[in-house]
């Protein structure tokens, strides 16, 4: 089967090498164009390292030169391993089998670009990744494969990522190459009354309200680590939260302080009072660079009374 791996950045090429190491014949490799003075794309070293031809359309749109290249390599199968720019159906249905892509949410949930941050900031306890088969909506396509993962509190994006849905995203874009060889790939239709959709996961999105409760603000820090990374501010000056740790607190007499004011420092961090009781910070990036919230205060980055947010 004459496969097409079109993506970017280190899962597009992981896909790629997991599809050559098992002998799969790669007839070219679609890559998202760089920026003015960006380094290439890890895809596209991994392809030309294997001698593959690269194509790097600014836009699929309209019918022309880019389709008729990709015709040309008489393509039986697209395979889509982080994706970012529009491709029309019209584009993705000239391979003999159409095309696959990877999706980091249990669709129809979390349709849309950030898709790994809002299960995590929202609460939710489980997640997973889908593959499916690509049309004109923004992740609507029938499912071809889904596996799930759960989500514990400790979790944060780049541990239920890179710990989970990476490894796994690639297994399970094998397992549908297989399915579709096997003319065993279904076509299960979203229940789109379901569905939801987040935009992407900004820094205006990652900035903490000390007036919400606990497990909210957690959740955010969780959600946004690494990136956006969650923020807050002291007389004007940005800090980024990275860890925290909830402390419930017994009555509402004891928080104790007003919302955002920092209550307490030991030698694991520095507590903050928040609707419910005080959340603890952990880990920081300051002026400094990224430390312990222990060293954040220890340096000078906060004292007992400051209020944040401010």
């Amino acid at each position: 089967m004459r496969i097409v791996v079109h993506g970017q950045q280190a899962f597009g090429k992981a896909v790629l090498e997991a599809l050559l190491k098992r002998g799969e014949n790669i007839v070219g490799v679609y890559v998202a164009p760089e920026k003015p003075g960006q380094k290439a794309d890890p895809l596209k070293e991994a392809a030309l390292a294997a001698k593959l031809p690269v194509f790097q359309p600014k836009s699929y749109r309209q019918p022309g030169p880019v389709w008729d290249e990709f015709k040309a390599l008489k393509p039986d199968l697209q395979v889509m391993a982080f994706v970012t720019l529009f491709v029309p159906s019209g584009f993705l249905n000239i391979p003999t089998h159409g095309s696959i892509q990877y999706h980091p949410s249990l669709l129809p949930l979390h349709r849309g670009p950030s898709s790994i941050n809002w299960p995590i900031i929202q609460g939710r306890t489980e997640t997973g990744l889908s593959i499916f088969w690509p049309d004109d909506g923004l992740d609507t396509g029938p499912i071809l494969i889904q596996k799930k993962t759960p989500i514990s509190d400790d979790d944060s994006l780049g541990s239920v990522y890179f710990d989970r849905l990476f490894p796994m995203g690639v297994e399970a874009m094998l397992e549908g190459v297989d399915l579709v060889k096997a003319g065993k790939a279904p076509r299960v239709e979203q229940d789109h009354s379901k569905a939801t959709y987040e935009g992407w996961c900004t820094p205006d999105n990652a900035r903490i309200d000390w007036g919400r409760q606990g497990y909210h603000i957690h959740n955010l820090v969780r959600g946004t680590n690494p990136a956006p990374g969650a923020w807050t501010t002291l007389e004007g000056k940005k800090i980024q939260i990275f860890e925290t740790r909830k402390i419930p607190a017994i009555d509402p007499k004891g928080i104790g302080g007003a919302m955002g004011q920092v209550m307490e420092i030991d030698d694991k961090g520095f507590t903050v009072a928040c609707a419910d009781g005080r959340i603890q910070v952990l880990r920081v990036r300051g002026e400094a660079g990224k430390v312990t919230g222990a060293e954040f205060a220890a340096a000078g980055g906060v004292k007992v009374g400051d209020k944040l947010g401010s």
